[in-house]
């Protein structure tokens, strides 16, 4: 059945990647975005189509749509962005939600909440369950995000409790692949383009914190299951890839499938950055019959080709911390 769709942030890395498939299946697709952190060539190429709209908006104000469902994608996913107007971020996060779940309350709609594996902090519990409440700090550069997020999830929740609102939450861990922005300040993209512009690549510290990093078209295959999955499944659930790499062995398999000569050079820890981040899957593993299937160097070479395949001088960094 075709549906209208409502993709806030839906000119974004992942924002974008929904729309086409969601267009591609044939819904009719509104794509709101205000463009802090995302551009327009991210969907040129759906302008063309009848069922895709695009909409430059502020989900932080309100807006009056009529949809079957939402996909609340917006708000800045890396620190640098997210740091650089804090309040924003909060406010993205809060008043972004709470608008956005009105109009899924007025209209009866299914809205999905982008939420992130930053609501666990720095755990203290590892790999992180769904059941793990999380080491926040909520008074440090980094809250503005985790703690906008956790609240969002509150609203979320609230919202389902007391208005029977149709909602689901998936926490995203670490994404990465083709369409994301080279300055996001992201580690993989950092360095992907110091790799392949033969710059020294920036670790903090010694390089052995941990992440997993999940290739793009798992994660927005999860999102989509999630969306449409079983009625009872509200979540939250994790997505995300169990693949623990420390951030030298990312840096070492990206000049290597670069075929770069930079060296890494060292930078002092930023503060309340996560020691290790790993998903627990086996909730989506179980209720949406999902797991990553691309692994790390498969995706990598997929995202170093994208890279070398567009003019950086077409991206500019959205803002100055970007390094």
């Amino acid at each position: 059945m075709i549906k209208r769709i409502l993709v806030t942030g839906g000119a974004g890395f992942l924002g974008s990647h929904i729309c086409e498939r969601l267009v591609d299946e044939g819904h009719d697709v509104i794509c709101l975005d205000n463009f802090f952190t995302s551009q327009k060539t991210n969907v040129s190429h759906l302008l063309d189509f009848p069922n895709f709209e695009l909409i430059r908006h502020d989900i932080t104000l309100p807006i009056h749509l009529e949809v079957d469902q939402i996909y609340n994608m917006a708000c800045p996913a890396a620190p640098g962005h997210y740091q650089y107007n804090p309040i924003k971020t909060i406010k993205t996060s809060v008043l972004g939600s709470i608008n956005m779940l009105g109009i899924a309350k007025r209209c009866g709609a299914r809205i999905l909440q982008a939420s992130t594996s930053e609501i666990y902090g720095d755990p203290e519990v590892h790999p992180q369950p769904e059941s793990y409440r999380g080491s926040v700090n909520p008074i440090g550069p980094r809250a503005c995000y985790d703690e906008g997020k956790r609240v969002a999830e509150t609203l979320f929740m609230d919202y389902h409790r007391s208005n029977r609102v149709d909602v689901r939450i998936v926490r995203i861990f670490n994404t990465y692949g083709p369409r994301m922005h080279p300055y996001d300040g992201r580690v993989v993209s950092n360095f992907i383009r110091q790799a392949i512009g033969g710059e020294p690549i920036t670790i903090f510290g010694e390089g052995d914190q941990t992440r997993s990093f999940c290739y793009r078209d798992d994660l927005v295959d999860a999102i989509l299951a999630m969306m449409n999955g079983p009625d009872d499944f509200i979540g939250p659930v994790n997505i995300g890839n169990q693949g623990e790499f420390t951030i030298r062995q990312l840096a070492e398999l990206v000049i290597e499938l670069s075929g770069s000569s930079s060296e890494l050079v060292r930078k002092p820890l930023p503060p309340d950055d996560p020691t290790r981040r790993q998903p627990d899957i086996t909730l989506a593993r179980e209720r949406l019959g999902w797991e990553p299937q691309v692994s790390l160097r498969e995706g990598l070479a997929k995202t170093i080709e994208w890279f070398q395949s567009i003019r950086l001088a077409d991206y500019r960094p959205p803002t100055p911390n970007y390094s």
